[in-house]
C-alpha cells in the first residue's frame, strides 16, 4: 500500500480573467511528511494549498491537472466526494484564529462541530478526543478549556484552538497556513514545537505554507520554492537552505540571515515631539498600560517591542485618542492633547497619523485607490478637482506607484502596494509622526524590505517621526534609533536601539532575542532542549 497520501499533478490555476495563478505545479506528500511551500506574495502558496482541498477562492478555477488525496480524485469525484474530504481527510488552518472562530459559540462546540456534521464520532467521542488535543497541544484547564468564547482567551491559545479544531477528525493532511504570522517571537516557539509534535505523534502529513524561511525549516522536511505560480526549486530542506541552486532562492536565503544586520538608525534626537507621562490604560476594570513614559523627538523612530498582551497596540490607541487613559498626559509639540479625539482640533488630528497592521482591512474595497487617498488632502486641505487629482499623483509618486494606480480598487493590488497605499493616505495629511502598527507582519520578506526603506527614505525627505510597533526584532536593528520593550503593561527597559541588542541583556529582552528563529534545521529541537533542562 502506497505511502503517498496527496498527490498533485500538473496543477494550473487561473483567476476570473484568465490570469494563471498556478502553472504546471506537481508534488507528492507522504504520511508523516511535512512540505514547506516558499515564495513572495502571488507566488501560488496559498492556491496551491486550497487546491490540496479542491477549492479555488474568489471565482479561481483549477482548469486542468489531478489532485488525489489518499487515492481519491478530488476533481473526478464532484462536489460532494470534495466536500465530504474537507475537514475530514484535508483539514485547514488558517493565518488569523480570531477569523476562523464564530465569537458568539463557545470554542468547544466549534472545535467537535466536524467530527459531528462527518459521522464520524458520537458527542461523547468526540469531547473526549477534544480534551485529547487540548492537552496535547499545552492548553490550560483542557478539561474546561472548550467552556470559554474566543474573546476569552489570548492569540496564542486561540491558533492552538484552531489547530485543535483542524485535528478534530483525525485528518490526513493538515493545509498549514502561515500559521504562526500573527504571533510574537515567544508564542511562535511554541506553536512549531506543538505543531511538530502533533505531526509526529498522529502521522499527519502537512503543507506548511509560509514566507519566513526560517520558521519552515524548523518543521519541513522538503521545501518547495515558488515564484510567479511557477516551481523555482525544490529539494530537501537542510541542503536547500544552505545550498540553493537558484538565484531567487538565493536571494530569500540571504535575506532572512540579513534580517537581524544592522545596529540601528542614528538619527539625532531633538527636542521631544510626542511625551508620555506616566500612562495608565485599559478596558473597564482591566488594566493594560500600568504608568507607561516614552518620547520621540522630530525625525526618530522609536520602536516597542513586546509579546502579545504587552500593552503595545493600547499605547498606540492612548496617543491616536482611541482610548483615553486612567492617568497620565499625552504632550504633543508643547501642547497636552485631548484624551480623547473627538475633543482635538483638526491640527491635532492631522499631525498624527496611523498605519495599520492589515492593508486589506484598513482600505475601502469599494473605493478606488485615489478616493482613498485624496480623502485626507480633501478633508484637511480643502483641496479638490484637479488640484486635489495633482496632489493624489504626487502622493503616488512618493511612495513608489504609477498615477494610473489611482483608478484602480484595493482587490487589483499586492499586498506590498495596499501597505503603500495606506502610508500614502497617512502621508497625505502631511502629518509629524506616523504610527506604524504591525505594517510589515502580513507581508513576505522582499516586499518587507521595500517597505522598510521606503519608511526610511520619507523620514530622511520629510523629518518624520515613526512610533514602530512590532514584534519581529529583525525590523527593529534595522529601522529603530531607539527602542522600548514592554511587558505586561509595564516598560521593561528603553535605550538606543544597538545597546538594546548587546549583551548582557535584561533577562526579558534576552528571552525575546533568543526566540528570534534561526535558518538552520536544528535549532527549534535546541531551545526546546535548553527550556526543558532543570534550572
Amino acid at each position: 500500500m502506497s505511502d503517498t497520501i496527496l498527490s498533485i499533478d500538473h496543477l494550473r490555476v487561473e483567476a476570473p480573467g484568465g490570469a494563471v495563478l498556478v502553472d504546471d505545479i506537481s508534488l507528492e506528500l507522504k504520511r508523516g511528511e511535512v512540505l514547506g511551500l516558499i515564495g513572495e506574495s502571488g507566488a501560488g502558496k496559498s492556491t496551491i494549498g486550497l487546491a490540496a482541498l479542491g477549492y479555488g477562492r474568489g471565482g479561481c478555477r483549477i482548469t486542468s491537472g489531478e489532485i488525489r488525496v489518499s487515492g481519491t480524485d478530488l476533481m473526478a469525484g464532484g462536489r460532494a466526494v470534495r466536500e465530504s474530504l474537507r475537514g475530514a481527510r484535508v483539514a485547514y488552518v488558517a493565518q488569523s484564529a480570531a477569523d476562523a472562530f464564530n465569537p458568539a459559540m463557545r470554542i468547544g462546540a466549534q472545535v467537535i462541530e466536524g467530527p459531528l456534521r462527518h459521522g464520524i464520532m458520537d458527542r461523547r467521542a468526540a469531547e473526549s478526543w477534544m480534551r485529547e488535543l487540548f492537552a496535547a497541544l499545552d492548553l490550560p484547564s483542557p478539561d474546561t478549556f472548550g467552556e470559554r468564547y474566543p474573546h476569552q482567551v489570548s492569540g496564542g491559545q486561540l491558533q492552538r484552538a484552531m489547530i485543535a479544531m483542524a485535528m478534530s477528525c483525525r485528518p490526513d493532511i493538515l493545509v498549514l497556513d502561515e500559521p504562526t504570522t500573527a504571533l510574537d517571537v515567544t508564542v511562535q516557539i511554541e506553536v512549531l514545537a506543538l505543531l511538530k509534535r502533533l505531526i509526529a505523534r498522529y502521522r499527519t502529513a502537512g503543507l506548511y505554507i509560509t514566507h519566513d524561511l526560517a520558521v519552515v525549516a524548523q518543521v519541513a522536511d522538503r521545501l518547495m520554492v515558488l515564484r510567479h505560480g511557477k516551481l523555482v526549486e525544490t529539494g530537501e530542506t537542510g541542503r536547500l537552505i544552505t545550498q540553493p541552486d537558484a538565484d531567487y532562492t538565493r536571494r530569500l536565503v540571504a535575506e532572512r540571515e540579513g534580517a537581524l544586520a544592522g545596529t540601528g538608525a542614528h538619527h539625532q534626537a531633538g527636542e521631544p515631539l510626542l511625551t508620555v507621562e506616566a500612562v495608565t490604560a485599559g478596558y473597564g476594570k482591566t488594566t493594560v498600560l500600568e504608568t507607561v513614559s516614552c518620547r520621540i523627538a522630530r525625525g526618530e523612530t522609536l520602536a516597542v517591542v513586546g509579546e502579545s498582551g504587552s500593552g503595545k497596540s493600547t499605547l498606540a490607541r492612548v496617543v491616536t485618542g482611541l482610548l483615553s487613559p486612567g492617568s497620565g498626559t499625552v504632550r504633543f509639540a508643547g501642547e497636552t492633547l485631548p484624551a480623547n479625539y473627538r475633543r482635538r482640533s483638526r491640527e491635532q488630528l492631522r499631525r498624527i497619523q496611523l498605519v495599520y497592521q492589515l492593508p486589506d482591512v484598513a482600505l475601502n474595497p469599494r473605493q478606488t485607490i485615489g478616493e482613498i487617498i485624496g480623502r485626507p488632502a480633501s478633508f484637511y486641505f480643502g483641496l479638490k478637482g484637479r488640484a486635489l487629482a495633482a496632489e493624489v499623483e504626487r502622493l503616488l509618486a512618493q511612495i513608489g506607484l504609477p498615477a494610473e494606480f489611482a483608478t484602480r480598487l484595493p482587490s487589483a493590488l499586492s499586498g506590498g502596494q495596499k501597505q503603500r497605499v495606506c502610508l500614502a493616505r497617512a502621508l497625505a495629511a502631511k502629518p509629524d509622526l506616523i504610527i506604524c502598527d504591525e505594517v510589515t507582519s502580513a507581508l513576505d520578506p522582499l516586499v518587507a524590505e521595500e517597505i522598510l526603506r521606503l519608511l526610511r527614505s520619507l523620514q530622511d525627505d520629510l523629518k518624520l517621526a515613526y512610533l514602530f510597533i512590532t514584534h519581529d526584532l529583525g525590523v527593529v536593528r534595522r529601522l529603530a534609533d531607539r527602542t522600548m520593550v514592554m511587558q505586561r503593561g509595564g516598560v521593561v527597559e528603553t535605550g538606543p536601539t544597538a545597546a538594546i541588542f548587546e549583551p548582557p541583556y535584561e533577562p526579558y529582552t534576552g528571552r525575546l532575542i533568543a526566540s528570534i528563529p534561526e535558518l538552520r534545521t536544528d535549532w527549534l529541537d535546541e531551545v526546546m532542549a535548553r527550556r526543558a533542562e532543570p534550572a
